[in-house]
């Protein structure tokens, strides 16, 4: 018997290679469009310089801003934040499909054991033991299981990409509610020097009163100009305190928990200069969301060849080897074994399989456009990224000369009344201007900050496009 096993399962095995030597795969092999076929162009629009970014800057840029508590929010975030670990979850969730998927190229092989007792009309006990094996294995003829691996593979990659694209986004929003946490506390404070210029110009209103040098009317006016600067306090700390607790949710904590940190205004932090954009075919590799794109249309590309392989036949070989003895000793002396072999060939089905084809063809199809409107999207962003921060830079320069006018200004109008040679209201229409100037000013600053944060997001600003625990490919 023993013979008669080893010859089926040479049988078996041998079954086995002809069929996978046999194999072929159809379906399209994948080949990513290049940038030609994407309508990139060779520059940006904006009159970006050319120059190549600096990897260690763009991977980092927050730290530019020379901001410890920046940097040690940043940190926070990137250990604790919770969308970051859904996107972890969902890339451990990915891999583990890729595995399942690599399973498939092997057999499947379970075992089983048992042991009875009977009893005879005699009353006569006897004990039997068996031992037995199954294997069953279906043959990738036409690729399917390749394909399907691919397309695992290829989606593990796209989660990998996906879970960079949050940790992007993630940095560019703690920084850019940093910013708005910042400014809001200097609005505070400037807001606070302007109240203490209208409580001087009340008590100078109100002493010219008391010598019968005006009317009550400037008394009036200067308290209603005091009443309009102190309304707006409240407005910037509820803007801090907004600021604030989105940073607390972002790095993982109750919305009130980094108000310790936050609570001690800091200036805002300084925009750094000379920002290299590269050019528009770097967002194919930098973007992560551009890479997570061309992988999901990877991955659907080879289920095209996953649902051509069910119109083919189909190649299952099974077989077992068991035996049965009435001695643990004996189980040795007599063991049986059978292969089989079965081809199967789905014949009507009402063209369901041929549509499924079809379906996964327009799936492919919609991915396409998807990555290629994703790319588009992406320039889209560096191109108002550039606008963003060359605008704030003219607009600053216009504030800061603005700036120094209004307070030559209201110096002026200043000294002017307390020595009666203009009225009040040419006074306050002097300090309106200079309130406005130092809101722009201050406005200004925030803004080309809040500009190299949009173009840094907007270049993949963040993550290490070479790093493969990043990128994460599933062999």
């Amino acid at each position: 018997m023993s013979g008669c096993t080893s010859t089926s399962l040479k049988a078996f095995l041998g079954i086995a290679l002809l069929a996978a030597s046999a194999c072929t795969t159809v379906g399209p092999n994948y080949r990513a469009p290049m940038a030609a076929q994407l309508s990139i162009p060779s520059g940006y629009a904006a009159n970006a310089p050319a120059a190549a970014p600096d990897p260690s800057k763009r991977m980092t840029w927050w730290t530019q801003f020379n901001d410890p508590i920046l940097d040690q929010l940043i940190g926070r975030a990137l250990g604790a934040n919770l969308d970051l670990e859904v996107a972890r979850a969902r890339l451990r969730q990915a891999r583990e499909s890729a595995v399942q998927a690599q399973a498939e190229r092997l057999p499947t092989v379970t075992g089983s054991a048992g042991a009875g007792e009977t009893l005879d009309a005699h009353g006569r006990r006897s004990t039997s033991y068996s031992l037995g094996t199954d294997a069953s294995w279906e043959a990738d003829l036409f690729g399917g299981v390749s394909r399907s691996i691919e397309a695992a593979r290829a989606q593990a990659q796209s989660s990998s990409y996906d879970l960079a694209a949050v940790q992007v986004s993630l940095i560019g929003e703690v920084v850019t509610n940093y910013v708005n946490a910042r400014l809001a506390q200097q609005h505070a404070i400037l807001a606070r020097q302007n109240l203490s210029m209208a409580d001087d110009n009340l008590q100078i209103a109100r002493w010219r009163l008391q010598a019968g040098l005006v009317s009550s009317l400037d008394v009036e006016q200067a308290r209603g100009a005091r009443a309009q600067i102190a309304a707006t306090i409240p407005v910037y700390e509820q803007n801090f305190s907004s600021a604030a607790y989105r940073i607390g949710v972002l790095t993982g904590h109750a919305p009130g928990a980094l108000m310790d940190i936050l609570n001690q205004p800091e200036p805002l932090p300084i925009a750094p200069t000379a920002i290299a954009a590269g050019i528009p075919a770097d967002t194919l590799r930098d973007r992560p969301d551009v890479r997570a794109a061309e992988r999901t249309l990877a991955a659907e590309t080879a289920r095209i060849g996953v649902a051509e392989a069910n119109l083919y036949p189909g190649l299952n070989l099974s077989g077992n080897i068991g035996t049965t003895a009435l001695s643990l000793g004996g189980l040795i002396d007599a063991i049986t074994g059978s292969l089989f072999a079965s081809l199967t060939q789905t014949i009507f089905d009402a063209g369901r399989t041929r549509s499924q084809v079809r379906s996964q063809q327009a799936a492919a199809q919609a991915a396409l456009a998807t990555y290629k409107q994703t790319v588009l999207t992406s320039l889209e962003d560096v191109e108002n990224g550039l606008v963003a921060l060359q605008t704030a830079e003219r607009r600053l320069a216009q504030f800061e000369e603005a700036l120094d006018a209004a307070q030559n200004q209201a110096i002026l109008a200043r000294s002017e009344y307390r020595s009666g040679l203009t009225d009040f209201q040419t006074l306050l229409e002097a300090e309106r201007a200079l309130i406005s100037a130092r809101d722009g000013a201050l406005t200004s600053r925030a803004d080309e900050v809040l500009a190299v944060v949009q173009l840094y997001r907007a270049l993949g600003g963040g993550w290490n496009p070479d790093a493969a625990s990043v990128v994460g490919h599933t062999r």
